[in-house]
């Protein structure tokens, strides 16, 4: 009898102990929190941090997260206005503001990830199909190109290193996006904080054109260089041909003094020569023959000329000996010491 009075008191406890358990719940400070009953919402959500009660047995806790949440798009493939595809990666930051239109409408978080992936998608491509690949790759407007040392002093005719006006920019579009996104996850008890692109890629079918712009961007530069080079090259050829010239020029002028003094001096000598001796000038005219031999006679020639010709005057001379070419020498150092 006794036993069963233990047994049914040992019952009764536990019966309590496990209905306080069941009527007794926490809620945290990252928590907020829908009773439902029977599936369906009952009262207001709970949303401060602490104890409180529901009906045991009959009455489900059903938690919410109220920290700020992420949601990160998987990348995906659209075309901009220009009808270039490029693949963009997306992330966002939201939280539950409204637990209990969230419950009704979306129940729990993976659901929440679903719906954000079809709108923020859906935007998205809108906003990147209504803009060019310029507008979304460029952060803002007002951004000034790096430029290489080698193109500051580039033509200005050649566009290389200068940036295509935009309208927007980026975060302009970031910001479109934001704004239609925002409005529709409102009806989920959802406030979207912030929208940003992750990457931005060229798709495989893009990224052929955009080297094949980069490489013809390239080409023109060094184009450039090369024709700056080859004019510099023909600059420097002319003014080494110039200076040649001017050289030679004036070496010539020299020279032709230098032949013009001496033959001046030799006339001058061989003018005194002839005033003060007749066989000085025997003598001249006997050396400026046999220069002429050396000029005009060679080992091949043969010459049919007449006896009292004026070639053959000094060798018929030297024949009868009647011209000494050495005793006119003679004479003349005799007459000048």
């Amino acid at each position: 009898m006794k036993s069963i009075k233990m047994f049914l008191v040992f019952l009764f406890i536990a019966i309590i102990v496990i209905s306080l358990k069941s009527a007794l719940y926490t809620v945290s400070e990252v928590e907020q929190v829908i009773i439902t009953q029977f599936g369906k919402p009952v009262g207001e959500p709970v949303v401060d941090a602490g104890l409180n009660m529901k009906v045991p047995f009959i009455q489900e806790v059903n938690a919410i997260d109220k920290r700020v949440l992420e949601w990160d798009g998987d990348p995906s493939d659209m075309p901009t206005k220009d009808k270039l595809y490029i693949s963009v990666d997306l992330f966002a930051r939201w939280r539950i503001t409204d637990p209990l239109q969230y419950f009704l409408r979306l129940r729990d978080e993976r659901s929440a990830q679903s719906r954000l992936d079809d709108i923020l998608g859906s935007e998205t491509r809108n906003a990147v199909a209504k803009h060019e690949l310029i507008e979304i790759i460029r952060t803002t407007k007002n951004r000034k190109p790096l430029r290489e040392g080698l193109l500051n002093h580039a033509d200005s005719d050649l566009k290389i290193g200068s940036l295509v006006p935009i309208q927007k920019g980026r975060k302009l579009v970031e910001q479109e996006i934001f704004t239609a996104a925002a409005e529709k996850v409102q009806v989920f008890g959802i406030e979207l904080l912030d929208i940003r692109f992750k990457r931005i890629n060229y798709n495989e079918s893009v990224r052929p054109k955009i080297y094949e712009r980069m490489i013809s961007e390239r080409r023109q530069i060094a184009e450039r260089f090369l024709s700056e080079g080859n004019g510099e090259a023909a600059r420097i050829r002319g003014d080494r041909v110039r200076d040649l010239n001017k050289i030679q020029s004036e070496a010539y002028r020299q020279v032709e003094e230098i032949r013009g003094l001496a033959d001046a001096k030799a006339t001058e000598i061989y003018a005194l020569a002839y005033n003060q001796s007749p066989e000085a000038v025997s003598l001249y005219e006997f050396t400026r023959t046999m220069q002429s031999y050396s000029m005009i006679i060679s080992d091949n020639t043969t010459l049919v000329l007449s006896t009292n010709s004026d070639l053959f005057k000094f060798l018929n001379g030297i024949k009868d000996k009647a011209y000494q070419p050495e005793k006119v020498l003679l004479k003349l150092k005799k007459k000048q010491h």
